[in-house]
């Protein structure tokens, strides 16, 4: 099986920093894409940044210039560095990656369980 399992979450005030991890464990082959998503609550879950083995990034608008996606693949991890919170950007934060798990076989999505972020004063 595999997990991922997202850390770093927690208060900060508006304007903060906060440095989220995710580590995949497991029956891991390869990882491809790996991806950060939010959910507010009464709201839909959004992609808030992608990144490929290689290192290419995107990132949804509203985090461009604040939010950076970084991913060690030697440790099987992704990192989200976000600078300058917004109290709008309260939300669940999770993982997600689309993970092989033999040679051969394809590539499977999964998900972390989330780590909470709260902006507030």
């Amino acid at each position: 099986q595999v997990q991922l399992v997202e850390s770093g979450g927690g208060l900060v005030q508006p304007g903060g920093s906060l440095r989220l991890s995710c580590a995949a464990s497991g029956s891991i082959f390869s990882i491809n894409s790996m991806r950060w998503y939010r959910q507010a609550p009464g709201k839909q879950r959004e992609l808030v940044a992608s990144i490929t083995t290689a290192g290419i990034t995107n990132y949804a608008d509203s985090v461009k210039g604040r939010f950076t996606i970084s991913r060690d693949n030697a440790k099987n991890t992704v990192y989200l560095q976000m600078n300058s919170l917004k109290t709008e950007e309260t939300a669940g934060y999770y993982c997600n990656a689309d993970v092989k798990k033999a040679v051969g076989s394809y590539f499977a999505n999964y998900w972390g369980q989330g780590t909470q972020v709260t902006v507030s004063s």
